[in-house]
């Protein structure tokens, strides 16, 4: 059986294409059961992201277009919809393409940690649908522990390289624990929700999510666990947050001095951290100016972001060469495994030889042999039996000049030179 991948990601495909592609959580367990009724599809595994779509199979065929037509048929989509942007993995290609993704070495934002977590949660969907065999659970454990080890011992991760986890790993540092504080996310675009995403994985205390439109700002709430309120509502709530960090496609600043500074005293001074990720600002540069509040612009953590992607790509290279290692010690794995049927085959005819040759040393003692006499035959027999058929072969291989087999035999039974 071959491990083979296909699929597509934010390389290859436009967005436009990737989300006609993308599985909803809710349809996994039934996909990943139909795909597995495929004939020549004995294992099957599916990641799907906002930024790729992937289809992990154990196959006994070399033939894609079995994946490419279920794929059209299960999305509603035209092969030459989506086809072009396809790419293909097969055995040693796929192992190490697995590592790559679960480390994020082909993430958008270099060594970004989410994609981990996100095959995991596809393991846990094909473990729960039934469709995971030997292999590729197998497949799946070691990539875990590659992404682990890459972790530890590398600083892929160590450093932001975007702004909405720049701005949360700042705070952060002024807050020992982000679960006794409280946030304010003003905006709801892509930015404030990485950024919401990121306070949630960090265990923030409170957050509340403020947008010119309620319903927005309630769809992203409720994602975290947290609040919504309108901009209107927005001067009520300030008080409460200990981080604010705000990006909205406004042209007017949505928090000047007087706001803040209010928000201030009813908060009898306690440090405020502002993160304004607006261009135009959305926070009055004159903030900075009150005491007890930490004002951080998008540019404050752009100079952070390019010394700490220097950061990541050298620890990338590094990542690359545990990888090298890990897939060697995955194939040698997989290698391992053709071995098995051989050996239980070996043991399974030993195990013969050895129920005859015990039963007739039975016999022999109930014919009336001593106990010397019945272990002697059981000896002869089980020595004759076990080598008549290596001796056969062996002789054979001298015959026809196989002095390969000759010396793999000498190497299998670890044989002395009878001469020296």
């Amino acid at each position: 059986m071959s491990i083979l991948t296909l699929g597509l990601n934010h390389n290859t495909a436009p967005i436009l294409i990737r989300e006609r592609l993308v599985f909803p959580a809710e349809r996994i367990k039934c996909a990943l059961q139909d795909l597995i009724q495929l004939p020549q599809i004995g294992e099957a595994a599916i990641l799907s992201t906002c930024n790729r779509t992937e289809l992990y199979c154990g196959v006994e065929t070399d033939d894609q277009n079995i994946l490419i037509d279920w794929i059209a048929q299960e999305q509603s989509l035209q092969r030459e919809d989506f086809q072009p942007y396809l790419y293909v993995h097969t055995d040693g290609e796929t192992i190490r393409h697995m590592f790559r993704v679960a480390c994020g070495l082909d993430s958008m934002i270099l060594g970004e940690p989410q994609i981990l977590g996100q095959m995991k949660s596809a393991y846990q969907a094909a473990a729960e649908a039934g469709t995971l065999g030997k292999t590729l659970s197998k497949l799946f454990q070691h990539t875990f522990t590659a992404a682990k080890k890459v972790r530890t011992d590398t600083a892929i991760g160590s450093s932001p390289v975007s702004v909405a986890f720049a701005a949360v790993r700042l705070a952060q540092r002024i807050f020992d624990d982000l679960s006794e504080q409280a946030a304010i996310l003003i905006g709801a675009g892509e930015t404030i929700e990485l950024t919401a995403r990121h306070l949630a994985e960090s265990k923030i205390g409170h957050l509340i999510i403020a947008n010119r439109t309620y319903d927005k700002a309630h769809t992203l709430a409720t994602q975290f666990n947290g609040f919504a309120i309108s901009l209107a509502e927005l001067p009520k709530h300030l008080a409460k947050a200990d981080i604010v960090v705000s990006s909205t496609a406004s042209q007017l600043p949505i928090l000047g001095k007087g706001g803040v500074e209010s928000a201030l005293k009813a908060r009898k001074h306690k440090p405020m951290f502002m993160v304004d990720l607006a261009v135009p600002r959305d926070i009055e540069p004159e903030v900075a100016q009150l005491r007890d509040v930490y004002l951080y612009t998008v540019d404050d953590l752009r100079n952070t972001i390019e010394e700490n992607l220097k950061s990541r790509q050298e620890a990338a290279k590094k990542a690359e060469e545990i990888i090298d290692t890990e897939v060697e010690h995955f194939l040698g794995w997989l290698r391992a495994q053709g071995a098995t049927s051989t050996i239980r085959d070996f043991r399974s005819h030993a195990e013969t030889i050895r129920a005859e040759a015990l039963h007739r040393a039975k016999q022999a003692l109930r014919c009336g042999k001593s106990p010397e006499e019945a272990l002697d035959l059981l000896a002869n027999l089980l020595t004759n039996k076990l080598i008549h058929i290596p001796s056969v072969q062996i002789k054979q291989a001298g015959i026809h000049e196989r002095h390969d087999l000759i010396a793999a035999a000498r190497e299998l039974f670890q044989l002395k030179n009878s001469s020296s």
